[in-house]
């Protein structure tokens, strides 16, 4: 065998293993290799999030803001590992896992004003200014019930297609 037919056979082994690696790692497969992470940060943000609003009807503000802050953090923590995903779709990303995408995002940017929100309330419930609070406190309430609207959707897209979601 000469070094052509030598060159040829190892340039098409080098095809033949880059289109499989890209067909068995596709960005489908990269999407659920990343949720388990971007779900424990949600999970962890929501659990911040809820303890922050039991501390703040406590009227423990420090304690509350901490907790809001570590929320804050984990939602925009998970929404810049969202657009990085978004960004990277290509044409061979399923519609479904783009929908479920982009729902998750709608989620966390409604929860990320919500934080604010809840942290705006806090700081004005520490200077005695209870109305401005309580329009704030009452404003991240409705994003958080948005937030949750977008959150079935996204548990029904999954319970929808069980085969792209392991």
């Amino acid at each position: 065998m000469t070094n052509y037919n030598k060159l040829i056979i190892f340039i098409a082994f080098l095809i033949i293993f880059s289109a499989s690696v890209i067909y068995l790692y596709g960005p489908d497969d990269a999407v659920n290799k990343m949720m388990p992470d971007i779900g424990s940060d949600i999970a962890a943000g929501d659990s911040d999030y809820n303890e922050a609003v039991d501390l703040l009807n406590g009227k423990n503000y420090d304690e509350a803001k901490n907790k809001a802050i570590s929320a804050g953090n984990n939602f925009n923590h998970t929404h810049a590992q969202l657009v990085s995903i978004r960004d990277n779709f290509t044409s061979q990303t399923d519609d479904v896992h783009k929908n479920y995408i982009d729902t998750l995002l709608s989620e966390i940017e409604l929860k990320i004003n919500a934080t604010d929100y809840l942290l705006d309330s806090i700081d004005y419930y520490e200077s005695y200014q209870n109305a401005t609070g309580n329009e704030y406190s009452y404003q991240a309430n409705e994003y958080m019930q948005d937030a949750i609207e977008f959150q079935n959707a996204r548990n029904s897209i999954v319970n929808d297609n069980p085969n792209l979601f392991k």
